[in-house]
């Protein structure tokens, strides 16, 4: 986690990610660094654009997150009354749905 973190402290600090900085960061941070780590972890970050990565991961959780919260009140403020409407349209809708099969088999 430590070398992620070092790669997006020199990002966000406008600096090259390279093996050079990686490893700088790291030692300052007092991390003994393991060389192919760096290595690696500078090859795989070579194509990414990281600003994009950090905005879709920073509004992904968030995004799913949010309905799945906000479900359990909405269910609650639904009336009961309601809920069966709602029902029995789903039954209404699958019974015209049944017999417009039907008319194609007649």
């Amino acid at each position: 986690m430590e070398y992620i973190y070092a790669a997006l402290l020199l990002h966000n600090a406008g600096k090259d990610v390279n093996d050079e900085n990686v490893t700088a960061v790291l030692k300052a941070a007092g991390i003994n660094v393991v060389d192919a780590r760096v290595k690696a972890l500078v090859a795989a970050l070579e194509d990414v654009n990281i600003e994009e990565a950090i905005s879709k991961a920073a509004f992904a959780p968030a995004a799913a997150a949010a309905p799945a919260a906000a479900a359990p009140a909405v269910a609650a403020a639904v009336p009961a009354e309601e809920e069966e409407e709602e029902e029995e349209k789903k039954e209404e809708e699958e019974e015209s749905g049944m017999a417009g099969l039907g008319a194609l088999f007649g």
